[in-house]
């Protein structure tokens, strides 16, 4: 008798820590997808809409290389990107091909990712917006072969330009 007590006692036992184990899995599975939801969420990068001409395929390369850096993109088509960049308080000499905003920063032309994110996390410029000048060849977007040393300006509305980052020495 003390054999089937023991038996059944068991069993029963091993069913209720098989319930157990099952509901603690079933919450750390939940718990795993809550943490990777609030970390795909948290990782998602800035949302940046971007101005460019229907046409032009470096623009379509850069906006890849900024999903490709978790940014959040929404690019507006338009066959007048110079009003654009004059509504942004964009200067003629640091203009390019192509205008994005993030928030109120401005951001003109090939400007790599990783340089606007530095930008936002320790803005040391009181700046409306960061500008690769021009088409610079190997920037982001710009990859034909030829990789051209460039730099990364940040201006203002009064027109003054500091440098916040060279890209050399590839």
């Amino acid at each position: 008798m003390k054999t089937k007590k023991l038996a059944l006692f068991t069993g029963v036992t091993v069913t209720i820590l098989a319930a157990g184990a099952t509901t603690l899995a079933i919450q750390a599975d939940e718990s795993a997808k809550s943490s990777t939801a609030a970390a795909s969420t948290a990782e998602a990068g800035p949302a940046i809409t971007i101005y460019k001409s229907p046409s032009c395929g470096c623009c379509q390369s850069w906006v890849e290389h900024l999903e490709a850096n978790g940014f959040k993109t929404n690019t507006i088509e338009t066959d007048n990107v110079n009003e654009v960049k004059q509504a942004n308080g964009v200067p003629r000499d640091v203009a390019s091909c192509h205008t994005a905003l993030i928030g109120d920063l401005v951001i003109e032309g090939h400007v790599p990712a990783s340089d606007i994110l530095a930008y936002r996390e320790n803005p040391r410029f009181n700046t409306v917006g960061l500008s690769v000048p021009g088409m610079v060849q190997g920037s982001p977007g710009m990859e034909t072969g030829r990789k051209d040393d460039y730099q990364v300006i940040a201006f203002r509305a009064n027109g003054q330009q500091s440098v916040f980052r060279e890209h050399k020495d590839y």
